[in-house]
């Protein structure tokens, strides 16, 4: 059984923490703690290009943003769907700011737990962009 403070992903059980309710909203959101992160969760969100391109821009403004700023090609469901796959493989932290939810990169737990992974992905898909003509 999966109680509080769990979720289910796969056939694994994993430990999460809510974030703290926002004010009026009276929603939280779960989080993978650090030690439960993994690199096959976090490889398989970066394969897609809308989640890369989501932590792309997290990383390169070094702060965080909402979810509007995200101009992505892609229904709102599908959006919301990137972002919570994001969330649960542990590369983004998301709280409620009023109405807004706001992103921001955990680079200190991917740094810690994945040494050189998000500085060598990121500079690489800069390179593929160069390649292609691709300039964002």
């Amino acid at each position: 059984m999966v109680g509080p403070g769990t979720t289910r992903r796969g056939a694994a059980v994993v430990q999460t923490q809510s974030t703290p309710q926002a004010q009026g909203t009276g929603r939280s959101l779960e989080h993978p703690r650090r030690e439960d992160i993994r690199l096959e969760d976090v490889l398989h969100a970066l394969s897609d290009p809308m989640r890369l391109r989501v932590v792309r821009t997290l990383a390169e403004e070094g702060c965080d943003l909402s979810c509007s700023v995200f101009d992505l090609p892609v229904s709102k469901s599908t959006t919301t769907h990137h972002f919570r796959v994001l969330r649960e493989c542990g590369l983004i932290h998301q709280i409620y700011r009023g109405t807004a939810k706001m992103n921001a990169l955990r680079r200190e737990d991917l740094d810690a737990l994945f040494p050189g992974l998000l500085d060598s992905v990121l500079t690489a898909v800069v390179r593929q962009d160069d390649r292609a003509g691709d300039h964002r």
